[in-house]
């Protein structure tokens, strides 16, 4: 690996983590020409050519950054978590960070249905107008926004269907995949070694299960946003 530490993106992806995948046994036949070697029975990626997938994922996610087109961050598995509400929000990107809610894309005029829901009576709430409700209604109104909030929180900014994806672990997340893939979306993904990346249109090969290297390649992705989206601002 010592050749790839010379490249600074590499360094750092190193340092984070990424390039650990999973036993030669777990291993997606797509994922083969990406795999620089073994290690305690462990799947090391090339960094280099991780480095080249994320270069190519970047320079589409500037050109969404530039057009101001919309990025539906997915990363329900713990360790996604964090780093996928974060870096959404850091964008001003809409997100799931829990469990995929079915026909989030493919049924979203639904979709759109609970969340205005939710809206609705999140102001209502807020402006003291449930008090109309006895106690024992209220309770159930509260209890109900508590579910919605669950599972919308993260869409309520997402009034139309978004450009593209970016999912943590596609084999995960394989419904949220599909359903972008059925409505023409654009995947953008961190894919370990155990994912088919074939269908992906752009994956990045490293280390889906890190807390450290999700949170080191989804940093890179939201500042490709950021730093295009900013440059057109300054034109």
């Amino acid at each position: 690996m010592n050749k790839q530490a010379n490249n600074p993106m590499i360094d750092s992806m190193f340092k984070a983590g990424a390039h650990f995948g999973f036993s030669k046994t777990r291993r997606h036949p797509s994922v083969a020409p990406y795999i620089f070697g073994i290690k305690n029975k462990v799947e090391i990626f090339d960094l280099e050519k991780t480095s080249d997938l994320l270069e190519k994922a970047k320079v589409y996610v500037a050109t969404l950054g530039r057009e101001g087109k919309s990025i539906l961050f997915v990363g329900g598995k713990s360790e996604a978590r964090n780093a996928t509400k974060i870096g959404a929000l850091s964008i001003n990107m809409p997100y799931v960070d829990g469990r995929w809610i079915g026909g989030t894309l493919t049924n979203f005029v639904q979709i759109r249905k609970r969340v205005e829901k939710l809206e609705r009576l999140t102001s209502e709430k807020e402006k003291g107008e449930l008090t109309k409700y006895t106690k024992k209604e209220r309770l159930l109104i509260d209890r109900e926004i508590a579910n919605l909030e669950r599972f919308f929180s993260g869409v309520v900014s997402m009034k139309e269907l978004p450009k593209a994806i970016f999912v943590v672990d596609p084999k995960k997340e394989k419904t949220a995949v599909k359903e972008a893939q059925d409505m023409g979306i654009v995947v953008v993904s961190i894919a370990g070694s155990d994912c088919n990346i074939k269908s992906i249109d752009y994956p990045i090969v490293g280390n889906d299960s890190s807390q450290t290297s999700i949170q080191y390649l989804t940093n890179e992705i939201t500042k490709a946003y950021f730093d295009a989206k900013s440059e057109v601002k300054k034109i």
